[in-house]
């Protein structure tokens, strides 16, 4: 996803400069851990709009929103939360919802996580099963960041009363954003489905839902050669790239996590879609994928006549292995810096990523990119190799926090 890490992503912030590590490392007034709190927290749940601490509920109280039953389904079909027992039956949905359209399998583990894991921690869910019992339609609604809310829909295509099934879902995501607006303290947000492009029932769904169609991204895949572990090109004079600095116990240096944030922050400013997302939740939400790994973070920096400024940063991670057995790479995010924009330093992290592909044995490099992208991303990435495999689109709708 160069410059754009995808329909998700996008950010802003108000800096437009290089940013200088000393900077990172001394520049920031971070909060002191030992000071103890004013009152210890609190766990709080959201019924019919108020917040309330859940020590004070009781047996008579409301079902909470995201428990209570779905109106409006065909006769005999009822709603619950999913539970580990039901992973199979995700796992199918999800895989019988992408298989048509992208040919390849989706990640058990990542379902696992999205439904007990840590992936948990910012999704709600519910599944919708038949009179026979059997799970029919599974909806998660993602809290990625204030003012933005992902949602997905998994719904079997064989089912006859499918659009009422999609239209009581998808009324049950909206009132889960608005949940989540209430528990933010924030006036609204923007629900942001990813409908692949070629899905034409999903898109009716989502256009009588109130959705509108925003964007397209090419997802694009780029094959990895053996010997390209060391037959590609060096950066050029005056860029430099190299990993995340790490501790002895192979957890990265908190300056350059800090670094790599101030990065994508910066680069994406001028994008499409571009949002605030805090360092807290952006490292969260990118450790929440089974694919994460530390040692595929990397960042750019260029020489200036005092000293080396970084310039940009690539966010990688592992791809499960396809059904050749082999595994391979995929960049979630890549930013340039723009008044380092020109000088070669994302044609150098998408170098950096493939080598490393290449020395661990992987076949392939994947990405994300938006299709009216601003800095002609797409145009780099296919002069390198990169050919579109699938296209998914952005369809958003805002929505206030209140009912």
């Amino acid at each position: 996803m160069l410059e754009h890490g995808g329909p998700q992503h996008p950010l802003q912030c108000p800096r437009h400069r290089l940013v200088d590590p000393w900077d990172a490392r001394h520049g920031a007034s971070l909060p002191d851990p030992g000071r103890p709190r004013s009152r210890p927290p609190q766990v709080r749940v959201v019924q019919d709009g108020w917040v309330t601490d859940a020590k004070q509920r009781t047996e008579n109280d409301a079902v909470p929103g995201h428990e209570a039953p779905v109106e409006g389904l065909p006769p005999g079909w009822s709603t619950r939360p999913p539970d580990l027992t039901d992973l199979d039956a995700l796992v199918a949905l999800r895989s019988a919802d992408k298989r048509p359209f992208t040919g390849s399998s989706v990640d058990r583990e990542a379902i696992e996580s999205e439904l007990v894991g840590t992936a948990s921690w910012t999704r709600r869910h519910l599944l919708a099963v038949d009179p026979a019992g059997v799970p029919r339609a599974w909806i998660v609604v993602h809290d990625r960041a204030a003012g933005r809310t992902m949602v997905f829909l998994y719904l079997d295509r064989s089912v006859a009363d499918q659009d009422v099934v999609a239209a009581r879902m998808y009324a049950w995501g909206e009132d889960r954003g608005r949940d989540i607006c209430v528990m933010r303290g924030i006036d609204g947000t923007r629900l942001d489905a990813s409908p692949f492009a070629d899905d034409d029932l999903q898109r009716e769904w989502l256009a009588a839902a109130g959705y509108e169609m925003r964007r397209t991204w090419p997802q694009m895949t780029r094959p990895v050669l053996p010997e390209e572990a060391t037959s590609l090109p060096p950066p050029r004079e005056g860029v430099t790239v190299r990993r995340v600095a790490a501790h002895e116990n192979g957890l990265p240096v908190a300056a350059d996590l800090h670094l790599v944030h101030e990065i994508l922050e910066s680069s994406f400013e001028d994008h499409f879609n571009s949002y605030r997302e805090s360092f807290p939740e952006f490292v969260q939400r990118l450790r929440e994928d089974p694919g994460h790994r530390w040692d595929h973070w990397w960042l750019a920096f260029v020489d200036t006549d005092s000293r080396p400024l970084a310039a940009g940063t690539v966010v990688s991670s592992v791809l499960s292995a396809n059904e050749d057995g082999k595994e391979g790479s995929y960049i979630d995010y890549i930013g340039v810096h723009r008044h380092a924009r020109g000088r070669g330093v994302a044609k150098a992290l998408l170098h950096t990523v493939i080598a490393d592909a290449a020395e661990r044995g992987r076949d392939r490099v994947g990405l994300e990119v938006d299709a009216d992208s601003p800095t002609g991303a797409d145009e780099l990435y296919r002069s390198m190799g990169w050919t579109t495999k699938y296209v998914i689109e952005s369809w958003f709708k805002e929505i206030g926090a209140g009912r």
